[in-house]
């Protein structure tokens, strides 16, 4: 697949928001740098419109940016050389085969990067897996919503989780999903590809949702539906500012805001439920 480099130059306190922003076109990687960020898009699914928001992103946050084609022979290789591990303390470290292990740190992820796999939402996947190390996974079914690379799903095993599902709309999430999985011989993950539609299991236990805010709130009630009585519910992918918003919609629902957790921009927010 052809890819759409956005070269950002921006000031480094911006980067977060814009990033949000641009969540809501289908960008599905973000590469933080010394000086903005690089924002990858599908050449399929690149229009006049996407490119008049970047341009009005541009206008509000006073940023330059050049577009860049980068071929389908070039990408993967591009982006693998721009991968750095993520450690969350000594519990979980997230590396590429061709980084050494640390043999100090708990869990051990292996991941084989792809385009599906964002380095700019470092700070979601960190809360997200440092607060999983106060959950318990023992014998849980789990529905990674949004699975991306499986991490998550990867470290719920770990944790003990004994029936996992993980779903996410993009075909190339999926399939690195598979391939992760089996490098870490994950033998209780069963990945999906589509919207939560395909789906058809309930009675999770615990669900875990790195995405973004509006698929998010398009979706609490369906996955309150597919929650076990008593469970839990890990969001992020929310900025801040939307914190207030986003728990008042899921208390609305009959969800208990039990903890919310904060990084740069970027909040992270524990709900339990009780049917």
């Amino acid at each position: 697949m052809d890819y759409y480099c956005f070269r950002i130059t921006v000031d480094t306190t911006l980067v977060e928001p814009v990033i949000a922003f641009l969540s809501d076109y289908p960008f599905d990687t973000f590469e933080e740098s010394e000086i903005g960020l690089s924002a990858y898009i599908p050449v399929d699914k690149w229009t006049e419109e996407i490119e008049q928001g970047v341009d009005d992103l541009a206008q509000r946050f006073a940023f330059k940016y050049v577009r860049q084609h980068i071929p389908h022979q070039n990408w993967n290789a591009v982006w693998e050389s721009n991968f750095s591990p993520i450690v969350i303390d000594n519990f979980c470290i997230i590396r590429a085969e061709f980084h050494d292990p640390q043999p100090q740190i708990t869990h051990d992820i292996l991941i084989r990067p792809k385009m599906a796999f964002g380095t700019g939402h470092h700070a979601t996947t960190y809360m997200m897996m440092k607060a999983m190390e106060n959950i318990n996974f023992s014998n849980a079914r789990v529905l990674d919503y949004g699975c991306g690379t499986g991490i998550l799903a990867i470290l719920a095993e770990k944790l003990g989780a004994t029936d996992i599902e993980a779903v996410d709309i993009e075909k190339e999430a999926f399939e690195n999903t598979e391939e992760n999985a089996v490098l870490n011989d994950c033998t209780s993950i069963h990945p999906f590809h589509g919207t939560l539609d395909v789906i058809q299991s309930s009675n999770f236990g615990i669900v875990l949702a790195n995405i973004n805010r509006n698929v998010i709130l398009d979706s609490i009630a369906p996955l309150y539906a597919k929650l076990s009585a008593n469970g839990y519910l890990l969001a992020s992918g929310l900025l801040i500012r939307d914190k207030e918003l986003v728990i008042n919609a899921f208390v609305e629902q009959a969800y208990t805001f039990e903890k919310g957790w904060e990084r740069g921009d970027w909040c992270c927010l524990l709900f339990s439920v009780s049917k």
